[in-house]
């Protein structure tokens, strides 16, 4: 059986497209007053993106023992400690980076043009956590993500 071998664009390409549009809100929402109904979706849309990017990325790469959100874990690492780490990378990185994100929101001005979309950011990374954690040990019928 011999195995095709695509491009780097065809295997990586929703995580290039989603940082692409990401990209392209951020930019179109620095052109942009933030008081215009177009405006406020490109603020809105930064924060809704960049959550599509961490969990595109981040189930590529990282870990959440029990959740359908994520890769299944394999193998075991040396120590107990590191064990952890690894087999809960994802809801741990989620974590730090909401953390980062709330403590860059609360030293802005929650009313002004960045501060009105890292608050949303918050908001997103907290959805995150808790779709992650939930999907851990919760269901619904007639869901892919809750098949096992």
């Amino acid at each position: 059986m011999s195995r095709h071998r695509h491009s780097f664009l065809y295997r990586h390409s929703l995580s290039m497209v989603a940082v692409g549009l990401l990209i392209v809100w951020i930019v179109g929402y620095r052109m942009l007053d933030p008081k215009t109904h177009l405006g406020a979706f490109f603020g809105n849309a930064i924060a809704d993106w960049s959550g599509s990017v961490v969990i595109i990325l981040g189930t590529k790469f990282l870990y959440e023992v029990g959740s359908a959100e994520s890769r299944p874990v394999k193998g075991k690492k040396r120590s107990a400690w590191l064990d952890f780490l690894y087999r809960h990378s994802l809801l741990i990185f989620i974590g730090i980076t909401g953390i980062g994100w709330a403590v860059l929101f609360a030293s802005m001005n929650a009313e002004s043009k960045w501060g009105q979309v890292v608050g949303n950011i918050v908001s997103e990374w907290v959805q995150m956590a808790g779709l992650v954690f939930l999907t851990k040990r919760l269901i619904e019928i007639g869901s892919k993500e809750s098949r096992r």
